[in-house]
């Protein structure tokens, strides 16, 4: 009776200290078996999820390029016509654009509150055309631009029948990645590297050669 007693006892121990037991359980499994839930920062968390699929790494160029640039132009009233201001915001778009060989974008137009819903629909796609010529002098290929159906009037900024200038604009969006470019690997990814990392973190200096002093400052 004592016999299986001490055996039942001995069982239970080793069932408590083994793969099942709730205290010891990471011993007896495989080193990184256990998914990390972002313990470790935001850099694991989001590596997580992009490679999970639960978040999209568009997401994050959309949200730099937003951040980086003014993504908006304005026009004038029944005009796709780009002024002076337009153009040098578009300038400052295709600089950004010209980094990222790899992304494609659409432009989407849209109008004021004043006028006919199919009018107001075709002057949003000619703004939107016209910002997509404007990008293509800039030297972006138009394989990566996209002037989309426009919203019309169906999207304003400012909800109101009078003419506003503020919702007479085109919105510039990454929309995703060029199919057919080869992963950036045909020599352009050197660049790529240079502009993000080694350039960046040249510091500036006025520390001239040959003044260099040996004295205690």
């Amino acid at each position: 009776m004592k016999r299986h007693m001490i055996t039942a006892l001995v069982a239970a121990t080793l069932a408590a200290c083994g793969p099942s037991g709730s205290t010891s359980s990471s011993f007896f499994t495989e080193a990184g078996s256990d998914l990390d839930q972002g313990d470790f920062g935001n850099a694991t968390m989001n590596n997580a999820l992009v490679q999970t699929g639960q978040q999209d790494y568009t997401i994050n160029l959309a949200r730099r390029f937003n951040t980086e640039v003014t993504a908006m132009v304005n026009f004038a009233f029944d005009s796709a016509v780009l002024d002076a201001s337009a153009q040098a915001t578009l300038r400052q778009q295709a600089d950004w654009i010209r980094q990222f060989p790899e992304v494609r974008f659409k432009v989407f137009g849209h109008t004021d509150l004043v006028g006919t819903a199919a009018y107001n629909r075709s002057l949003g796609l000619r703004r939107a055309q016209a910002v997509v010529a404007y990008l293509a002098t800039q030297g972006i290929s138009r394989d990566r631009l996209e002037a989309v159906v426009s919203f019309g009037a169906t999207q304003p900024l400012i909800p109101t029948p009078e003419p506003e200038r503020r919702n007479r604009r085109t919105v510039t969006e990454v929309s995703g990645f060029v199919e057919t470019h080869p992963m950036l690997l045909d020599g352009k990814y050197a660049a790529v590297v240079i502009r993000e990392y080694v350039a960046s973190a040249v510091p500036d200096t006025t520390v001239q050669q040959g003044a260099i002093s040996t004295g205690g400052g």
